[in-house]
């Protein structure tokens, strides 16, 4: 038979022997308190400067975590007020190409009130040829919207081209800038007749060349060139440009003139398309 040393020791029996020392110690340290002084003293210099580190660790620990829980919250805010920004930078982007539709709308609407003796509809600019203005563009209307081959387009503050194209639902525009264009016109006020010839060399320093004027026309620089009643593809009384220089030519019986264009041939995005056919 096999004796089992293990005992175990009862709680209340641990919990007297705790007891027991404790009121042991504080009999010891009420009688000999003197006698323990220099104890309390060396333990207070060893444990004090160990409290205060640990003060001193704990107070830095918590302002560190106040400044990281700070630095949290503004990183928020500035996140949230980034968002803010982007969302006003978007809105006014918003605004701006509203205006800038609404000011075209305003020129268009001008556009249509100088030229009140023409039926006229707009169309939108959806692309052009690989130069680098429109002397070739396309607008978003074609015959199903009532384009026809030789409709006049204008845009700006004057004349922009012919139709040479149409589709069901585009056409394909000839601006008088381009090479092969040619234009009957006039020269206001004098009424001097004369030939506005697309030319895309010249159109580089911003000019058009007229050519086939009358020597005798007076004629001087400013002068409006609108297109002339004898056209057989536009109508008339549209203005072409102004007179901007003027040269005798050496046969002495005719004027060369340039013109600056009514119309910006670098931007173009909406027209108005006379709808009557010459």
């Amino acid at each position: 038979m096999r004796y089992d040393r293990k005992k175990d020791i009862s709680p209340k029996y641990l919990l007297l022997a705790l007891t027991i020392i404790c009121v042991a110690f504080m009999i010891i340290s009420f009688f000999a308190g003197d006698k323990i002084a220099f104890i309390k003293r060396y333990t207070n210099m060893v444990v004090s400067p160990i409290q205060q580190g640990i003060n001193k660790i704990g107070i830095w620990t918590d302002s560190k975590l106040e400044n990281l829980k700070e630095i949290e919250a503004l990183n928020k805010e500035n996140e949230e007020l980034q968002k803010e920004i982007d969302e006003y930078k978007e809105q006014i982007t918003i605004y701006q190409n509203k205006m800038a539709e609404l000011e075209e709308l305003r020129a268009l609407y001008d556009l249509d009130e100088s030229y009140p003796d023409y039926n006229k509809t707009a169309a939108h600019v959806f692309a052009k040829d690989s130069t680098s203005w429109f002397s070739i563009f396309y607008i978003d209307k074609g015959t199903d919207d009532g384009m026809f081959v030789g409709a006049n387009v204008m845009c700006h503050d004057g004349l922009a081209g012919i139709i040479i194209e149409c589709y069901d639902d585009y056409s394909k525009v000839r601006a008088v800038i381009d090479d092969n264009s040619n234009i009957s016109a006039k020269i206001m006020p004098s009424n001097a007749l004369c030939t506005v010839e697309g030319n895309l060399n010249t159109y580089q320093d911003g000019v058009l060349v007229v050519k086939n004027i009358d020597k005798d026309a007076k004629i001087s620089v400013g002068d409006k060139v609108v297109t002339s009643h004898i056209s057989e593809r536009f109508h008339q009384g549209i203005t072409v440009g102004y007179i901007s220089e003027i040269t005798y030519d050496t046969n002495n019986l005719t004027i060369t003139a340039t013109i600056t264009p009514a119309v910006d041939f670098n931007n173009i995005s909406d027209v108005l398309v006379i709808t009557d056919k010459k």
